[in-house]
């Protein structure tokens, strides 16, 4: 069923969840968690007139972090720079669920969302965010993850890559399901209609209880993860449906978009969001 898009409000609520969720409202705690880190690798003690007026002291720091988080990078393109936001998918991949999941609301698309991937939470966070600004209850958020990493490369376009994205090289990127739900808590978004999907891609989503979907998300970055992800639940996107792909510059993640479009015939095109992300509508067949 087709419903009206929420209100000046619910626009409102949604505009400070994702600039909470990017963590453009503690930059300044950013700041300072950088500035203590620093002083402590220096054996210095702090100066409390800086951690107080720590914008003023580091202006560049403070520019070059927001920029990163609206962009959706990290800072430097360092891994270990990843910050304390709840996201790291920037202003306009946000912005792009948003319209996606408005138009599937509007149009009256059925079925739930999904994200394959998730890292701390955020942008699963934000559907739900967007299905309670709508008022919508009959939809759910499914939040699949290893929720333990990424896997070590095993195929041959990840192995080409020359990087490991695994627990044991870049334990930034490997969140665990606690924190993942404590996400969801601190937004007072955790309810029955958020479900959890524990374990590799390969394992929980091909017998996953997921009956349709109007929203498949992957931000997997490997070709293995984005391949088990859209051969699994491709089926069960309906057609009008949006799959978005959060890793395009990966050359893996890319490769396997394009084989899987090739040997689906699916000839819907791809549209660029960003730097990275891309997205399709399912067209009817």
């Amino acid at each position: 069923m087709a419903i009206s898009p929420p209100g000046p409000p619910g626009l409102r609520y949604l505009e400070l969840l994702k600039r909470s969720l990017l963590g453009q409202l503690y930059i300044d705690n950013e700041l300072r968690i950088r500035y203590l880190k620093r002083c402590i690798d220096a054996g210095e003690r702090y100066d409390p007139i800086v951690l107080r007026d720590i914008q003023r002291h580091f202006p560049d720091d403070s520019f070059a972090i927001g920029y990163a988080v609206e962009l959706g990078a990290p800072l430097d393109w360092n891994l270990d720079n990843l910050g304390f936001q709840h996201t790291m998918i920037g202003r306009k991949r946000l912005d792009n669920i948003q319209e996606c999941v408005g138009r599937i609301l509007e149009e009256g698309v059925p079925g739930d969302l999904i994200e394959c991937g998730v890292w701390r939470g955020g942008s699963a966070v934000f559907m739900r965010g967007l299905l309670e600004a709508w008022g919508v209850l009959d939809r759910l958020v499914w939040v699949a993850d290893s929720f333990q990493g990424l896997p070590p490369p095993t195929t041959a376009p990840d192995l080409a890559m020359g990087q490991d994205f695994s627990a044991d090289q870049c334990p930034a990127l490997a969140v665990d399901l606690d924190t993942v739900i404590g996400t969801f808590g601190a937004y007072d978004l955790l309810d029955d209609r958020v479900k959890f999907l524990k374990g590799w891609f390969k394992d929980t989503l091909p017998g996953s209880p997921i009956e349709r979907l109007a929203l498949l998300r992957l931000d997997g970055d490997l070709y293995e993860s984005t391949r088990d992800a859209l051969e699994a639940l491709y089926d069960k996107l309906v057609p009008g449906g949006y799959v978005i792909v959060d890793d395009f510059c990966l050359e893996p993640c890319q490769k396997a978009v394009h084989d899987f479009r090739a040997a689906r015939a699916i000839e819907a095109p791809v549209v660029t969001i960003d730097w990275t992300g891309v997205y399709w509508r399912k067209e009817h067949p």
